[in-house]
């Protein structure tokens, strides 16, 4: 069955939030399923000789190979000043070998953030997190206006993608909006993944 890898960081539990939703959504359409995936920390990842050993309460570790297999690929992080946590960016870094074989080139894919203030850079963390994707030639999905909660929400979502604000540090509980528009981006990827696919 053709899966469309959600891979993410999540430092207290928002993203991660956000990446259940998602891959329910991608789950909604027929013959798609997810593959949820995580990053280590930059330190653990930098200083060891082997992966890091995997969190025993998260999805597995990324692996390159994740990647040449998916159908599409949706791509989370919280924000770090208006840009994407170190240690997605540093793991992207590593994918050259896939760029130069076009292992990524045609398929869709879709990113989404979390922030803990209203102006903490979710926008400019979508846009970059956009940018190496565009880079191994993926097709971007967003979130078009026909989706109600994007004119409603008082939290996370925009055009580029999907969001949660969670205002307070650990605040990860989803709105009803932010859950509704997480659930509509996984679904969009899946059906655009199973179009090209045909």
């Amino acid at each position: 069955m053709p899966e469309i890898l959600v891979l993410y960081y999540s430092r207290h539990g928002s993203t991660a939030q956000l990446a259940r939703r998602i891959a329910a959504g991608v789950e909604e359409v027929d013959g798609m399923q997810a593959r949820l995936r995580t990053v280590p920390e930059v330190v653990a990842a930098a200083g060891a000789h082997s992966a890091p050993e995997v969190p025993p309460d998260g999805p597995p570790y990324v692996s390159h190979g994740d990647l040449s297999a998916c159908a599409g690929l949706i791509l989370g992080s919280p924000t770090r000043f208006g840009n994407m946590a170190a240690p997605l960016k540093h793991f992207l870094d590593s994918t050259a070998a896939l760029w130069l074989s076009g292992a990524l080139a045609g398929k869709p894919a879709a990113v989404f953030t979390s922030t803990s203030s209203a102006h903490g850079g979710q926008e400019s963390t979508l846009l970059s997190m956009m940018l190496p994707l565009m880079h191994h030639g993926m097709l971007l999905v967003g979130l078009p206006y026909s989706e109600a909660g994007l004119a409603r929400t008082q939290g996370g979502g925009s055009p580029y993608g999907a969001g949660h604000l969670a205002r307070h540090a650990r605040e990860t509980e989803l709105d009803e909006d932010e859950r509704a528009l997480a659930r509509a981006l996984g679904r969009r990827v899946a059906e655009i993944a199973r179009k090209l696919a045909r």
